[in-house]
């Protein structure tokens, strides 16, 4: 069967990309194109359009970025029309992903799996009536959105694991004995968002507050996005931390990031997959989301967010495991104040990595591509011998 599948970001395209083998193990003649990543690409089939191209994040971001979105969705809806897949196979990234499903229910081109749902317990959470008309499958892969499309939407989803917990077990099991990525000396990993202006917002304060660690021997790595350049980083670093990495005091990788979180000692991540990737390797983290305007953000946050916590880590555990430094609480001196108090001997260490043992409780065991692919392949071939 022939599948379309889209993603639209660094996460959302490795875990496409695993959907995509445990597709492939169900249905062995299954062909794939896709708006995605370099991850999807490793796996096969045909990539129509990279996510570097279309993703924007934030309102001026998007309203500048506005015609180079549209002409994205228009030249996807063309592509879907003239292959006519067996299924279309959305992976988060609600704002375009959603107007992808429309075309498909308006054209009844073929079933639309949502894989990953969106974020709506959290924020716009009137896009279940778009859910409801245009989407025929949900994939849910955090455990409490189950009662929150069922209970209180009465939207049936199918709960199927979390496959960050496949990701981080693979790798586990192929590198058991990582040698640390950047030599003995104790490792501070920074994990400032896979886009150009998360990356601008979060990365400089990082560094501040990370910088004189220093001198008590820890050396700094910052989990560079594939999607953005090198040049890009260092030019950043250059401005707040002059000659760090001519020096060996903080190095860039690229495409590494479970590399130097399997050497970490503690973590300074910007919210999203990335927290729930930081606590399952077990390296206790502080979570840093910067944005202009923080005091205005704080206040909107407080009175529009529908949720308690934006890491996945403490949405999860529905308790506070992880510190969340938000807009105007994010500043050097608390980010500063925080990592020190997850560094060995720190007063919340020990705790955070038994809150972490409870969420992985909760997320349950590997095995979610697999059980969405199985899923998804069943349903197509019901449907056929419907036909």
């Amino acid at each position: 069967m022939k599948y379309f599948l889209i993603a639209g970001e660094a996460s959302g395209d490795l875990h496409a990309a695993s959907l995509m083998r445990a597709l492939r193990a169900e249905d062995p003649d299954a062909e794939f194109r896709y708006f995605g990543g370099d991850q999807m690409a490793a796996v096969g089939g045909q990539l129509l359009c990279h996510y570097r191209h279309l993703a924007y994040m934030g309102f001026i971001p998007v309203l500048l970025h506005l015609r180079t979105i549209l002409r994205g969705e228009a030249r996807c809806s063309r592509a879907i029309a003239q292959w006519r897949p067996d299924a279309v196979i959305l992976v988060d990234y609600p704002g375009f992903n959603l107007r992808i499903a429309a075309f498909v229910r308006r054209a009844a081109l073929c079933p639309v799996f949502y894989y990953i749902s969106p974020k709506i317990w959290a924020w716009k959470e009137r896009r279940i009536r778009a859910i409801r008309r245009d989407v025929d499958r949900l994939y849910s892969i955090l455990p409490f959105e189950v009662d929150f499309f069922e209970g209180k939407h009465h939207y049936p989803v199918t709960y199927v694991g979390n496959p960050t917990v496949d990701e981080v077990a693979a790798y586990l099991s192929a590198r058991p004995a990582a040698a640390p990525a950047c030599g003995a000396a104790p490792l501070l990993a920074l994990l400032p968002g896979s886009r150009r202006q998360e990356v601008e917002d979060n990365l400089s304060r990082m560094v501040r507050a990370a910088a004189p660690l220093a001198a008590r021997g820890y050396r700094l790595a910052v989990a560079c996005a594939p999607s953005l350049p090198e040049s890009f980083y260092r030019a950043l670093l250059d401005r707040c931390w002059p000659g760090a990495v001519e020096r060996g005091e903080c190095r860039l990788e690229s495409g590494r990031t479970y590399d130097l979180l399997s050497a970490a000692t503690a973590a300074l991540v910007t919210s999203g997959t990335a927290t729930l990737e930081t606590a399952l390797f077990r390296v206790p983290q502080v979570v840093c989301y910067y944005v202009a305007c923080g005091r205005l953000v704080s206040f909107l946050r407080r009175h529009l967010l529908k949720v308690p916590y934006i890491s996945l880590v403490n949405l999860i555990s529905g308790e506070e495991v992880v510190p969340e430094l938000v807009a105007d609480g994010m500043t050097v001196e608390s980010v500063r104040r925080h990592l020190e108090d997850i560094l060995p001997g720190g007063a919340r260490r020990e705790d955070m990595l038994r809150g972490y043992g409870r969420m992985a409780e909760r997320l349950g065991g590997p095995g979610a591509p697999r059980r969405a692919a199985a899923d998804m392949v069943a349903r197509l071939r019901g449907r056929a011998a419907r036909d």
